[in-house]
């Protein structure tokens, strides 16, 4: 079910297994592709001097490592656990997982259209990583997003069942950003052009914008979406409504952030 090149790129980070240990360095077995060997020497395992290098690492642990050379001709890859940061373990730590899971998720689909995981695979796997960048991507969009998702597969045959098993499985990922408005009017219709401006705001996204009385003058705009980057849009799309409404009407509004 592999959907990766038969070597890793330098520069890449890999997932791999310890399964050797000698006094100048290390023999690991990368899980991405195929358990291929690689090498970490003892002066890439940490920074500063290393007098014995079971301190620093052991046979049988899991290892994020960074790819420095690689030979296919003489099927030789060189790698380095210095030379990655903590943020960079964890991510590609759990995008190792989501691949893991998304693989599972795939069987999953195989068994609904009665193939196996290798036909179904070979059937939608490299079209998805294109359009999505992972399987496991392509897995939240059509949890999320459905007709997106139908729109990017152009109704492929086996996209039902890929959406089916999306949909039991993942919950869409969720984020929250929260803004305060101050809107002010003191003619003798203020309050209403207020509502109005506040009307506006939720009227650019019902199901993701809401407004909450705080008090007079403030109040506070939640909006929900499934990436970050879509609630700032949204955001600046429903504070710009509101105070566009409040000045049209000859009143005054400002847009803060926590």
């Amino acid at each position: 079910m592999a959907l990766r090149a038969e070597y890793p790129e330098e520069g890449d980070l890999v997932i791999g297994t310890v399964t050797s240990i000698r006094n100048f360095g290390a023999f690991v077995t990368l899980d991405e592709y195929n358990k291929r060997e690689a090498f970490i020497h003892l002066s890439e395992v940490a920074t500063g001097w290393v007098k014995y290098i079971r301190d620093h690492i052991r046979e049988g642990q899991k290892i994020v490592a960074r790819v420095l050379r690689v030979d296919p001709a003489k099927s030789q890859i060189d790698l380095s656990l210095k030379r990655i940061n903590d943020h960079q373990r964890r991510e590609k730590t759990q995008a190792w997982k989501n691949e893991l899971r998304a693989l599972r998720l795939v069987d999953q689909v195989a068994q609904s259209m009665k193939i196996t995981s290798d036909a179904a695979t070979e059937q939608f796997g490299p079209t998805l990583v294109e359009k999505f960048g992972s399987l496991f991507a392509a897995f939240e969009v059509a949890s999320a997003d459905p007709k997106r998702f139908q729109k990017d597969t152009e109704k492929a045959p086996w996209a039902s069942a890929f959406l089916k098993v999306a949909r039991e499985n993942i919950v869409p990922p969720h984020v929250t950003i929260l803004g305060t408005l101050e809107l002010t009017d003191p003619s003798p219709k203020g309050l209403d052009h207020v509502r109005d401006a506040l009307l506006a705001a939720e009227k650019t996204d019902p199901e993701a914008v809401e407004v909450q009385y705080v008090g007079a003058p403030r109040y506070r705009i939640r909006v929900s979406a499934s990436q970050y980057k879509q609630a700032e849009e949204t955001m600046k799309r429903a504070t710009e409504s509101a105070l566009k409404s409040i000045k049209t009407a000859g009143g005054e509004g400002t847009f803060s952030r926590p």
